[in-house]
């Protein structure tokens, strides 16, 4: 762990000197003048007013990187609502230093909240803490780790503490440019004594870059830079140790443990193809049930005597959806001969994390057994699980007798379930086997195609770390990977379109899916060919954009409407 942090601190420096910062610079450089009169010393006011600025910048940074999204969607706010208040402030304290009545006011509050005596301190706070609200450095793995974890509402105290030891890193050279800074002016005595004269410069100086990072007027500036640190950032974030690190940070359960041993040993002598791999873990940390008698809890001690089908499934998933008609038959046909299913929803995305979004996608799937919503993954830990979907099959003693990962083999599993039937009531006449058609593709197709910044590995070109960005298609588009034109606006887990927004994958498939959010419309071209309009309201779900009778390869071309955010590409 010590290594991790020392790890983030040094990925902190690289991001505090890389091309990213550059829009925040200028915002630094005037961070030591004061928004009302001192008459202390001012060499030791501008000095604690920088260091006022670098704690709030690296305070709000920290805090937003590793729980802000997770506090969002909890709440059911916007994601960009943190950022957009970062802004508001920085044109406060920019005001503040064009009319010293507002600044004393705006001084007030936070004098109080960092117990700051003397003037300069608390706006300094609050300046810092709207630098740290958009301030977007360059994502290499470490912070894409902890975004992803909060995205996730995986977020822990270390990974709040490994955001914080980033962030201190990252503002390190920005403190170096105040000091710097402050350096010249206290050696020029005369700039030093008309350092007040200039409270209005700076105060335009910083409502003018408020706006433009508003609009992400640096963008174009950012991009025509080369990626300088770039080498930096391989050495340090992408070699086997810091692999290793951050995989297990974001993959903590990533070690199958006894479960996994259990499947291993499946090919090797079993009684009717079940094995024994010790009792079912409780479900642990479920945050809401469904489907069950007035959204009580079920419990194994319920459930004895009963054989229970736990399946690991999030809504949005392809895989998960292609298996949801086998399990939903086979709890139908054997439900009143002593069969049950827990279906354990466990999220990917931040979006299904949202009680309502898992309750109307269930309901227009047509999943009408007892779903356990797995908010923190607590019991998708328990069963040392890394799949969706996943399936653990339980006998009526409570054992776990069989577990499968993926698609397919659907008929094994239907056999399992009328073989522990039969142990658990010797007389009982099982109805005919299910009869539904097996939709595991075949054929090789595009791997699963994540558009966010923290999984981006198929993009042609480079997806803008954040914010708004506006792309020119590549000439070419291999198999496999995509490219985008137009305005988009960059996150975590997806990219939103603004303005003139196209997007051209180069797939082989049989059909092709897209996790779609927001409101807007998806016109859908195969090669050039109009295939059809997609109308997007509501939560983010699963989309069908492509459904063909045999697999090919070809491009698919997307329209995009401002708004809509898209998030994965799924194949089959």
């Amino acid at each position: 762990m010590v290594g991790l942090l020392a790890l983030g601190f040094l990925a902190g420096v690289i991001a505090g000197i890389s091309p990213c910062v550059l829009p925040i610079l200028p915002v630094v450089v005037v961070g030591w003048v004061a928004p009302v009169n001192d008459t202390s010393d001012p060499l030791r006011v501008r000095r604690r007013r920088a260091l006022a600025v670098v704690i709030g910048l690296v305070s709000s940074f920290a805090l937003i990187t590793a729980l802000g999204s997770l506090i969002l969607s909890s709440l059911g706010l916007p994601q960009d609502l943190l950022r957009n208040l970062g802004l508001v402030l920085l044109v406060a304290v920019g005001v503040g230093l064009l009319v010293p009545t507002w600044g004393q006011l705006l001084e007030r509050p936070f004098r109080r909240l960092t117990r700051a005596p003397r003037a300069g301190t608390g706006s300094g706070f609050a300046l810092g803490l709207g630098l740290g609200l958009v301030f977007v450095p360059c994502a290499g793995p470490v912070l894409s780790a902890v975004s992803t974890l909060g995205a996730r509402h995986h977020a822990s105290l270390f990974s709040v503490a490994l955001s914080f030891v980033f962030a201190v890193g990252a503002a390190t050279p920005m403190l170096a440019v105040a000091l710097g800074g402050d350096h010249l002016i206290e050696r020029h005595r005369a700039l030093s004594r008309q350092a007040r004269r200039y409270r209005p410069v700076a105060g335009v100086l910083l409502i003018v870059m408020a706006l433009a990072l508003g609009i992400n007027a640096a963008a174009p500036l950012q991009r025509w830079l080369p990626a300088y640190t770039q080498t930096l950032q391989h050495l340090v974030e992408r070699n086997a140790f810091a692999t290793r690190q951050l995989h297990g940070l974001e993959y903590p359960h990533a070690t199958q443990g006894t479960l996994g041993a259990c499947v291993a040993r499946a090919s090797q002598s079993t009684v009717n193809g079940l094995q024994s791999c010790g009792p079912a873990p409780a479900f642990r940390g479920i945050t809401h049930w469904l489907n069950t008698a007035g959204d009580r809890p079920l419990n194994w001690a319920s459930l004895r005597g009963r054989v229970v089908l736990v399946d690991f499934w999030t809504y949005s998933c392809i895989n998960c959806q292609r298996t949801l008609p086998h399990v939903e038959a086979w709890y139908a046909k054997y439900r009143r001969d002593g069969f049950d299913v827990v279906g354990v929803e466990s999220p990917e995305f931040a979006f299904e994390h949202v009680l309502a979004n898992i309750a109307g996608a269930a309901k227009s799937l047509g999943v009408a057994y007892p779903i356990a919503v797995d908010d923190n993954l607590h019991t998708w830990t328990a069963y040392q699980n890394n799949y969706w979907p996943a399936e653990y099959l339980v006998g009526a003693n409570g054992v776990i007798r069989h577990v499968a990962y993926g698609e397919g083999d659907y008929g094994a599993t239907e056999s399992y379930i009328r073989s522990l039937l039969r142990q658990a009531h010797p007389s009982l006449r099982l109805p005919a086997p299910t009869d539904v058609a097996n939709l595991t593709p075949k054929e090789t197709t595009n791997p699963e195609t994540y558009l966010g910044t923290a999984r981006e590995q198929y993009m042609v070109g480079a997806l803008a770390p954040s914010g708004t960005h506006a792309y020119t298609m590549p000439a070419t588009i291999p198999l496999g990977s995509y490219g985008l034109a137009g305005a988009w606006r960059s996150a975590s887990e997806s990219i939103t379109a603004v303005r003139g927004a196209r997007l051209t994958l180069g797939f082989q498939a049989r059909h092709v899916y897209l996790v779609l959010g927001g409101r807007g419309t998806v016109r859908v071209r195969r090669n050039g060919a109009y295939v059809r309009t997609i109308e997007v309201r509501g939560f983010p779900t699963l989309y069908n954009l492509l459904d063909q009778a045999h697999d090919t390869a070809g491009h698919l071309t997307l329209d995009v409407a401002p708004g809509v955010a898209a998030y994965d590409f799924t194949f089959g």
